[in-house]
């Protein structure tokens, strides 16, 4: 008995350790069969529609193995708790089930109150004779059942004899049983757990993304590159990359970082987020300018008719030639107009942005911001305040240094949102993970200025993951997505300005990680020929 216990006692402890669902059921199984002597057995889960699934089945004496990881498909039909509402208790499992109780019966074949025909005609086409039956309903923690444990023919180890399974088999299998119940409903709770969290992150992703129409999916694509990258640097059995490896624990870790990666972005306000123009508030400001400067051609209009009319009645009482004074004013009013006109088309070309604007063009944002006009009020006002001023001559983008700081913020809020979070173990890298793509190797970066080797390999990895996918995104209000050779020639630039990781970088271009990635994400016209020996800082 003592030795009995011992093995109830591993196989519930192999039954902890068991990471796979299906792997478990076999444990019990076969445990169950080992401590009973039972040649045979099978192993049926509750359904929520109220059937008994036969996911597991074995007979020693015949070799069959049914359900279990290399072996044979289950195709037996599931067995109704109910029919036609009324409780199914003509079959022994179900009856176990159904009257929350541990059936022991001593031969299949002189038993009454069950229908053992199914029984009866596999063992005819086998010739086997099923006899001594333990079935017992697996119950859980919360005593509810999930399942049946079902055992057959319980042999002397002595004779080899089928005999009743006895008190002591049946006690140690009922314990073992609700061992198993326990197991497989922890394990199904982690897993849902595991399902909630991750729909739980998706969720913060997708409402991120949803926030502004022009995020589109970043905060999807970005996991996915970098899981691209991290394999390919996983890959390298030569080089500085190469003592980098992943476990199953890590490329999970990673993956959440990577969904996580933007999570403060949901503090970020939106008019930010979406602003697709330099002058752009709640509305882009450009329209108002362009207001300002139709008043202004009205008025010139006006100046030039009367002073027009004002020639033309002079000349009318001197009776004198004013062709040529007319040919002029209109010449002088079509001069004015023009410059208008230009003046405009240069403001809204400022407006927007681009990768560099020189001080020339800021000087003449300067130079037109000193025409007037005269507003419904009758004041004379600046053509461009201040603010639209400090706003035009942005010198990259759409944002202003303050606009620009509200966006970096995200970044904090990341790290403060993810450090408030009660990590497991397994996933207790996820904050430095997500919270430094940002970061520089050269201690330029934000938010902690953290130099290269403060930075783990994940975290490194992420940073390029995040800058490429920024590149090549066509969905941004102000640029559209860059071909792949152009984004590569700005990465090798960061990889020169000791921006991002070189080595990191070298595995990217190598290994051809961004290939892979413009063919799953990126539409045609974005695809081009790559020719690694013009890659700035790249070397085979």
């Amino acid at each position: 008995m003592i030795s009995r216990i011992t093995e109830l006692n591993n196989i519930g402890i192999a039954l902890s350790a068991e990471k796979d669902s299906r792997n478990i059921l076999k444990h019990i199984l076969l445990g169950a069969m080992s401590l009973t002597h039972a040649d045979g057995g099978s192993i049926y889960t509750v359904t929520d529609d109220q059937q008994l699934k036969f996911e597991i089945v074995t007979t020693q004496s015949l070799n069959i193995s049914l359900g279990i990881k290399g072996g044979q498909s289950i195709k037996f039909p599931s067995l109704p708790l109910y029919i036609n509402g009324q409780p199914n208790n003509s079959m022994v499992v179900t009856s176990a089930v159904l009257e929350n109780k541990t059936i022991n019966i001593a031969d299949a074949y002189h038993v009454d109150g069950y229908d053992f025909s199914g029984t009866k005609a596999f063992d005819h086409s086998t010739g086997y004779r099923t006899k001594s039956m333990l079935t017992i309903p697996m119950k859980n923690h919360q005593d509810k059942i999930i399942g049946v444990l079902q055992l057959i023919n319980a042999t002397n180890q002595n004779t080899g004899e089928i005999e009743v399974f006895n008190l002591e088999s049946q006690q140690l299998a009922e314990s073992l049983a609700s061992q198993a119940a326990v197991t497989l409903t922890t394990k199904e709770l982690i897993e849902q757990q595991k399902q909630l969290f991750e729909a739980f992150i998706e969720l913060i992703a997708t409402s991120i993304d949803e926030k502004s129409p022009y995020t589109g999916a970043h905060c999807k694509r970005v996991p996915e590159l970098t899981m691209m990258i991290a394999e390919a640097c996983n890959a390298r059995l030569t080089g500085p990359l190469k003592s980098f490896k992943m476990t199953s624990k890590d490329r999970y870790e990673l993956k959440i970082a990577g969904w996580l990666h933007d999570c403060g972005k949901v503090v970020t306000p939106e008019y930010i987020v979406d602003k697709a123009t330099k002058l752009e508030t709640i509305y882009d400001r450009i329209e108002l300018v362009q207001t300002r400067a139709e008043i202004l051609i009205r008025d010139l209009k006006i100046d030039f008719l009367e002073k027009k009319l004002a020639l033309t009645e002079s000349n009318s009482a001197a009776n004198t030639d004013i062709s040529v004074e007319l040919a002029s004013l209109d010449e002088k009013h079509r001069e004015l107009v023009d410059e208008i006109n230009n003046d405009l088309a240069f403001i809204r070309q400022a407006n927007i942005g681009g990768e560099f604007m020189d001080d020339v063009s800021k000087q003449r944002v300067v130079d037109i911001a000193k025409k007037s006009w005269v507003n419904q009020q009758g004041n004379t006002a600046a053509f461009i305040s201040e603010n639209e001023i400090y706003n035009l001559q942005i010198e990259r983008g759409t944002l202003t240094s303050e606009e620009r700081e509200i966006i970096n913020h995200h970044i904090v809020m990341t790290n403060k949102m993810l450090d408030s979070l009660p990590f497991p173990d397994h996933l207790k890298n996820v904050p430095e993970y997500a919270g430094g793509h940002h970061e520089r190797m050269d201690g330029k970066g934000y938010p902690n200025g953290l130099m290269g080797f403060e930075m783990s390999v994940p975290a490194r990895l992420m940073a390029i993951a995040d800058i490429f996918e920024a590149l090549t995104a066509n969905d941004r209000p102000y640029k559209e997505g860059k071909k792949v050779s152009e984004c590569l020639q700005i990465l090798g630039h960061m990889k020169l300005d000791n921006h991002i990781d070189p080595d990191i970088f070298d595995v990217f271009i190598r290994e051809k990680v961004y290939q892979t990635y413009a063919e799953q994400f990126l539409p045609s016209e974005q695809i081009d020929e790559v020719d690694h020996s013009l890659i700035p800082g790249y070397q085979e």
